[in-house]
């Protein structure tokens, strides 16, 4: 698909004048951010990079039927122009080192390049899953020393560590959990889900053959204990809550919803994606929590997305502990580290459900995560999560007298704010607000979610934000929530001065160009 700017330029054509008295440009550039065509519009496959030298030989391919019967297509470009064309993309995304991403339930963290360096030392960047046990005892080391942290901050009994992100660790809990039910005989068929649950809850149930039932909020934004009481029975297997909750709320009933769980014969599943905001200061154990997954990338500042496997470890209660997956990380008499294989389970790991995956193959993420750990100590991971709360809290009480912040007037949020699009002038909604604020140079909140507000606007500054910064964000916000609420016909056209501009959102869905075709003149 051919590149085309916000005016409707294409490589090659001249740009018209968007405004009166304005000059047009040739080239499409606004000042110094370059319009950047396709690589496939700006080299050809004709040309080369580099000069080689010709070669000749009669041997035989041995590529078979591998063999490649038509040329790659790939176009031909000098290293600058590869350089140049690459670092110009660049400089039209959005990251976490250019400013605030307030992105509320994706927690984006800045990653400390303390972490990145330890990452990259010898040992743990080029260490392979098929080394002899005796060469990887380092490596060994860090997954059980971070297998200890995680125990201790949420107060369990044992730890998971091969899932590789949230929803595979979502899926490792229930999995343990259905291998313990099955385990007494007592296949259930029923998984209750709040709605103030994350939406990869049901999903998570669901793919584990469960049936899902919702269990509505009350006008606080939390559990509706007493409805959930109600639906208790014979066939709930386990209860899936998030807490934190995507409303930004702590569940007050958390004990209590365990405890009728329990009592009931169900298990308790808590979505840990939130864990920044309590780490240090609440135990899930505590709490009657049975399983619980932690996204290494929200709490513990490995990379969130984009840097290859994730990590999504899950603690679990000494009722879960027998059946957790393999492989796992073990001591033998020695004191030695080595990995607990199939083939090598005895009677005390007989119960495990099996293998999610074949190896730990996420290293470069526990390394991340422990290092963070390790950097902060004990009282500082206590302080980021304080910190944290702080800055949401901070943004609710500068916006909530000019954004509608539903749950507001039931205390303090916890992670995160939430606020919705009651008192939008007629026409306007949470979309037009968000492209807006792209204008004044912030990446967009979440949009639309959790699904209990309407227009739902969702943002978790973290505890690495500056009061400074979190100033300018909200200072743009307010300016475009006025907007909003007056009508402001030209936030329905935002972004005005993105290297794009608004996309046909539902087309894209809808008719996807997922493959790059040449145009025709």
């Amino acid at each position: 698909m051919s590149q085309i700017n916000q005016s409707g330029w294409k490589p090659g054509t001249p740009m018209a004048a968007k405004d009166a008295g304005a000059h047009p440009t040739v080239t499409g550039n606004k000042a110094l951010m370059l319009e950047e065509p396709l690589i496939f519009e700006i080299g050809d496959s004709d040309t080369y990079g580099v000069d080689l030298a010709e070669t000749h030989t009669d041997l035989p391919s041995r590529m078979g039927d591998f063999a490649r019967k038509s040329d790659i297509g790939l176009p031909g470009l000098s290293e600058p122009q590869t350089i140049r064309h690459y670092t110009r993309l660049s400089r039209q995304n959005y990251g976490i080192d250019l400013g605030l991403f307030p992105l509320g339930s994706c927690t984006m963290k800045h990653n400390p390049r303390l972490n990145e360096k330890v990452a990259r030392m010898p040992g743990f960047l080029d260490v392979h899953p098929m080394q002899p046990i005796d060469t990887v005892q380092g490596a060994l080391g860090v997954i059980d020393e971070l297998a200890h942290w995680l125990i201790e901050l949420t107060g369990m009994q044992s730890v998971a560590m091969s899932p590789k992100a949230g929803a595979h660790g979502e899926l490792c809990g229930i999995l343990c959990i259905r291998a313990a039910l099955e385990a007494r005989g007592d296949a259930r068929k029923v998984v209750l889900v709040p709605e103030s649950a994350h939406g990869t809850n049901p999903a998570t149930a669901a793919f584990a053959g469960y049936t899902t039932e919702d269990i509505p909020a009350n006008a606080d934004g939390r559990v509706d204990l007493e409805a959930l009481k109600a639906r208790l029975g014979p066939d709930v297997a386990a209860v899936m809550i998030t807490n934190p909750n995507t409303c930004g709320l702590f569940e007050r009933d958390m004990k209590a919803i365990s405890d009728a769980v329990h009592e009931a014969g169900g298990l308790v599943y808590c979505d840990g994606a939130n864990f920044n905001a309590i780490m240090g200061r609440v135990r899930p154990g505590d709490l009657g929590v049975d399983a619980m997954h932690i996204n290494l990338h929200k709490t513990f500042s490995t990379p969130h997305g984009g840097g290859g496997p994730g990590s999504g470890p899950v603690v679990l209660s000494e009722a879960l502990a027998p059946f957790a997956p393999l492989p796992f990380v073990d001591k033998d008499a020695d004191g030695n580290l080595h990995i607990v294989e199939e083939e090598t389970v005895g009677e005390e790991h007989g119960s495990s459900f099996g293998r999610m995956t074949a190896f730990h193959g996420q290293m470069g993420m526990f390394t991340r995560a422990l290092t963070y750990i390790l950097s902060h100590g004990a009282d500082g991971l206590r302080q980021a999560a304080g910190d944290a709360v702080l800055n949401a809290n901070y943004v609710l009480r500068r916006l909530d007298d000019v954004l509608h912040a539903p749950f507001g007037a039931s205390g303090p949020c916890m992670h995160e704010a939430l606020f919705g699009d009651e008192g939008f002038a007629e026409g306007l909604s949470t979309l037009d607000l968000a492209k807006g604020l792209i204008d004044e140079g912030f990446h967009p909140m979440t949009m639309y979610f959790p699904l209990v507000v309407h227009g739902a606007m969702l943002i978790e500054p973290t505890e690495t934000e500056s009061k400074d910064g979190i100033d300018q964000f909200v200072m743009s916000m307010r300016s475009l929530a006025e907007r909003a609420k007056e009508g402001d016909e030209a936030l329905k056209t935002a972004p005005h001065h993105a290297p794009r501009a608004r996309l046909d959102e539902a087309q894209a869905a809808r008719k996807p160009r997922l493959v790059w075709t040449a145009q025709s003149e």
